[in-house]
């Protein structure tokens, strides 16, 4: 299927390694061109050596001055803005709420959504000239259901949700598309430090844990970072073009978090 976006402009927010970098390819495939953000430097010279069309910068979407460089430099490599994929995210601490450090809750929060908020308020500019404009948050399942000992991280789930949706309808007019993605159990490193976390709170094994995680989900599987990438991508081309103000979940029908 062609979905006629060679040449779109895409800055993804934590772009060098995991789902952010599956997202950041899987628009090149396609013929857009890609800058990305991290604050990993390893991740970011492993993906100069590997994707040397891929531009990059170094920045924390919690700093706006860091922000505010990279949309510099981002504006510079690609020309001009037609997506902003809102992918950076941290997965905040595992604990009982009255056992949360203030500073981790802090953190979470600034990362998660005020993050979004940062880059988005920078974009609509630039979004407002292109003709296939999307913004596109990632959210999580955790922004559809409690999860117990990770308060931080599923209140920004929750708030991604919330922007999103009123993003939507302040953009429409301006002919900008906004929706979010709620990733379920997704493979991968990030999941397996989340599970040993919480499986050492709760006093079990990993495998337990893990196996509790899945238990509430229809499919019984993981979800594959390329199965989020192929949604934005069709979400961002004109293919999209009257999707917006959504909360979609790829999470394999997930009823529940443990």
């Amino acid at each position: 299927m062609d979905l006629d976006i060679r040449g779109l402009r895409v800055l993804v927010t934590a772009g060098a390694a995991g789902i952010g970098l599956e997202i950041a390819r899987s628009f090149v495939r396609e013929g857009a061109k890609v800058h990305v953000c991290d604050v990993d430097n390893a991740a970011l010279a492993a993906l100069a050596a590997s994707d040397p069309d891929i531009t990059r910068s170094h920045a924390d979407v919690a700093s706006r001055s860091d922000v505010s460089r990279l949309f510099d430099e981002a504006l510079s490599a690609l020309g001009g803005l037609d997506v902003l994929v809102n992918n950076a995210g941290v997965a905040g601490p595992t604990a009982r709420v009255d056992e949360v450090d203030p500073e981790d809750w802090d953190r979470t929060l600034q990362v998660n959504i005020t993050g979004q908020f940062n880059c988005a308020r920078l974009a609509v500019p630039h979004l407002r000239e292109s003709k296939n404009a999307s913004i596109i948050n990632l959210s999580s399942a955790a922004g559809r259901f409690g999860f117990p000992l990770r308060s931080p991280y599923s209140a920004s789930k929750w708030a991604a949700v919330g922007f999103t949706k009123t993003l939507a309808i302040e953009l429409g007019p301006l002919g900008i598309r906004v929706n979010a993605i709620l990733p379920g159990v997704v493979e991968g490193e990030r999941i397996r430090r989340v599970i040993g976390s919480k499986a050492q709170v709760r006093g079990i094994s990993y495998e337990e844990m893990e196996d509790e995680f899945l238990r509430n989900v229809s499919l019984k599987a993981a979800v594959a970072p390329q199965q989020i990438a192929d949604q934005i991508v069709f979400l961002c081309s004109p293919r999209g073009r009257t999707i917006s103000g959504q909360a979609i979940a790829i999470d394999g029908d997930t009823q529940s978090l443990a």
